[in-house]
């Protein structure tokens, strides 16, 4: 019996799923709205499927992440999690409801016309969870260090002359401060307890990170610490973001992928390449950009940098000189004729080429 393909798009919210069905002609027909629940996804299958019948379905990424398709996949079903903003939109569709939603997806999914995200496994998906939460700690602890430091400039309140802010000698200070009004003095004291508290939450999760990192990515998260401004936590945050590099089949891919490649308008004999990208992955741009910043120094190899490369393949070791070099090179040569951001943005790209060169000589195994 020959087995017949039908494809179902499904737009996915926290308590409802709109359905619709496409054959493998004809126009998409809509089936309805489910609630957004393993039993009655499993029904939905149980009544689409049956002997004969491959299913493949599709939602778009968002909130509600990952369980709806690795319930699908369990049950047999193929599934797909699109790119919204790689969904093809008609010109002049101005009409955006869950029903045309759910109709477009299934008809763009049988013409192949989709973009799928990559789909991490649980533990993988539980360290990214980790990576971004200490991110989301970092960004608080800035946030409450800034309230405070402006608190007390509005004050006229200043650190004493040659105290770098939030070091030792920065909270003795801090502690030595008293405010005359009550109310004034509350605020600085619930300040100074936000920015501690914050501070302690990052130590906390970076700790955590430590021991967080499964078996399978060791082996590259180590070998990414063999180049200059990659230390533990830009390391595991690349790990975290992108999972296996050897998916992306070149190295412009994986730029691509962090953004880090120039937009481009070209018509005729007219070529127009403006700013990068900045689509993809944001944090995984940002960390390759900070590492980016070491390219402004000679190349050498330090204590700290000599002890990372212990137990690195010699291989791995060799090529991160060579990107020190050349690094270093290019951002000589771009900052004097471009300026330091943009040769900034350069070298991050071509830093990104680096990193994918150690993904392919380093396999992640999968989960």
């Amino acid at each position: 019996m020959t087995e017949r393909t039908r494809f179902v798009g499904l737009d996915a919210h926290a308590r409802t799923i709109a359905v619709a069905v496409a054959e493998e002609a004809g126009a998409p027909d809509e089936y309805g709205v489910i609630p957004n629940d393993p039993s009655s996804v499993r029904r939905l299958v149980g009544r689409l499927g049956g002997p004969g019948m491959r299913l493949v379905a599709c939602y778009e990424a968002g909130p509600t992440g990952y369980a709806l398709h690795r319930q699908l996949e369990t049950l047999g079903v193929e599934c797909m999690v699109v790119a919204p903003s790689l969904v093809p939109t008609r010109a002049g569709d101005r009409v955006k409801t869950d029903r045309r939603d759910a109709l477009k997806l299934a008809r763009l999914l049988r013409s192949g016309d989709l973009t799928a995200v990559w789909v991490p496994d649980e533990e993988h998906e539980a360290l990214r969870d980790l990576v971004r939460a200490r991110a989301d700690a970092k960004a608080d602890a800035l946030r409450a260090k800034h309230r405070l430091s402006k608190l007390l400039l509005r004050r006229g309140i200043r650190p004493p002359h040659g105290v770098r802010a939030w070091t030792e000698r920065h909270w003795a200070w801090l502690g030595q401060i008293r405010l005359e009004e009550p109310s004034a003095e509350i605020v600085l004291e619930d300040y100074r307890s936000v920015v501690r508290a914050a501070e302690d939450r990052v130590r906390r999760l970076e700790g955590a990170l430590l021991s967080a990192v499964p078996e399978r990515h060791r082996p590259l998260v180590g070998a990414l610490q063999a180049f200059r401004g990659m230390a533990f936590l830009t390391a595991v945050t690349i790990v975290a973001e992108v999972g296996d590099l050897r998916r992306f089949a070149t190295a412009p891919q994986f730029m691509a992928y962090a953004g880090l490649v120039p937009s481009e308008y070209s018509s005729g004999a007219t070529r127009h390449r403006g700013r990068i990208t900045k689509t993809g992955n944001a944090m995984l741009r940002h960390v390759l950009g900070e590492a980016a910043h070491h390219a402004r120094h000679q190349p050498r190899i330090g204590t700290t940098l000599r002890r990372r490369q212990q137990g690195i393949p010699a291989a791995i070791v060799e090529l991160s000189w060579r990107s020190q070099i050349r690094l270093h090179h290019r951002y000589r040569h771009l900052s004097a004729r471009l300026g330091r951001p943009k040769a900034i943005t350069a070298v991050s790209r071509e830093l990104a080429g680096f990193v994918w060169a150690v993904g392919q000589q380093l396999e992640v195994p999968a989960g």
